[in-house]
């Protein structure tokens, strides 16, 4: 089945939409059953998507697992309130005192932060690695490794790892992998295909895709499964259904939006190669971004995240560009319909290794559902003020 044809009927199990297109949004915390056999079923099978208690889950929750199940793969998946919850649980799932993990240095900056302040106050030691090492990760595995963190492409700066080789080594060595899989989303990367044990999304951004509710998953291999399971139910990690509703919605418009953001932001890039003011850009699609031939094996296309970084420019500089842009807007996040820019000072404190220390001024863009000739137009103004500052 191809996917677009998937993504329409993903979910839409008649045990739980009745006879309506979408599920129903179910409100519940209690779960009344009118037989005592029928309490001790729900308490027996509770983690069979058998209606228990709220927090365990409703028919709004099991459409949407089975969803996320039948589009990215792995034998289950849990949801969560943020995609930090999910990353945090499943990191706490499998780590303990005395345990030792292997972090991508290009992390998203909470779970580095997670890393630095928590999983340290636990006895747990954290190592950052350089998001190239590919298989040669094995020569940094010690006999307490627990977890290989990978994240793809890197966060902000966009390189790419070679998640096949790194599984392979994880799987030799006994260790777990997991990847944040959130730029992936559903459409460009299937992370079961490649030998990933976890994979963690954000759903906030492209499987929500609006920029109105908070949202994160865990799917894993059967292996893990139960663990996930235990320790997330243990934790009392749920999300709410008018969220799980919004992701519903999302995940029905993807394929046809992730085509669009990457078409613009296509468009985009190539335009700033050909500014005078740009040094790089960071686009997985480029032949200069690092870990571009591992994209092109392994990713089924891009989407509307990339960053680029300028010659010169002093902070000054960089707001002038940033205040006088009229469509792209600053804010955290991304994967919404809007434009959103971010810059990002400081790579080279918050990283361990020295692979940033060449960057100029970073500036990460994603690019909307705007018309992209309109985008040029706002940024080729920005550049006007920016360069005006320097």
């Amino acid at each position: 089945m191809k996917k677009d044809t998937q993504i329409v009927h993903s979910g839409r199990n008649k045990k739980w939409t009745g006879q309506a297109v979408n599920v129903p949004v179910y409100h519940a915390s209690t779960i009344i059953f009118d037989t005592v056999a029928e309490l001790q079923n729900g308490i027996k099978n509770f983690q069979k998507k058998i209606p228990f208690y709220g927090r365990r889950g409703t028919p709004t929750h099991f459409a949407f697992r089975d969803a996320m199940v039948e589009l990215e793969g792995g034998h289950d998946c849990l949801v969560y309130p943020s995609g930090l919850a999910a990353i945090n649980t499943a990191l706490l799932s499998f780590l303990g005192s005395g345990d030792h993990l292997l972090m991508v240095d290009t992390v998203y900056g909470p779970t580095r932060a997670l890393c630095n302040t928590v999983l340290k106050r636990m006895g747990i030691e954290t190592s950052y690695y350089d998001p190239m090492v590919g298989k040669d990760i094995k020569s940094l595995i010690k006999k307490n490794t627990k977890v290989i963190f990978t994240e793809s492409p890197g966060s902000v700066t966009m390189e790419v790892q070679d998640i096949p080789a790194i599984s392979k080594v994880a799987r030799e060595q006994g260790v777990i992998h997991m990847l944040d899989n959130t730029y992936g989303n559903l459409i460009n990367f299937n992370p079961y295909d490649h030998g990933v044990d976890i994979s963690i999304q954000a759903a906030t951004k492209y499987i929500v895709g609006h920029s109105d509710a908070m949202l994160g998953t865990v799917s894993s291999t059967e292996k893990y499964w139960q663990r996930l399971q235990d320790n997330s139910s243990y934790m009392g990690q749920t999300a709410a259904p008018d969220d799980i509703n919004l992701a519903m919605r999302g995940i029905r418009t993807i394929n046809t939006r992730i085509k669009q953001h990457q078409e613009s932001a296509l468009k985009v890039a190539n335009w700033l190669k050909s500014r005078p003011e740009v040094d790089l850009v960071l686009h997985p699609a480029f032949t200069d971004c690092p870990g571009h031939k591992i994209w092109k094996r392994d990713f089924n296309g891009s989407n509307g995240l990339f960053s680029f970084t300028l010659k010169t420019g002093n902070d000054e500089a960089v707001s002038a560009f940033l205040d006088n842009l009229k469509l792209f807007k600053m804010g955290y996040s991304w994967g919404g319909f809007e434009s959103l820019v971010m810059s990002f000072y400081n790579l080279k404190k918050e990283r361990k290794l020295a692979l940033w220390d060449n960057y100029g001024p970073l500036i990460r863009l994603h690019i909307g559902l705007e018309d992209p000739d309109d985008l040029i137009s706002d940024l080729e103004y920005g550049f006007k003020c920016f360069s005006k500052m320097k």
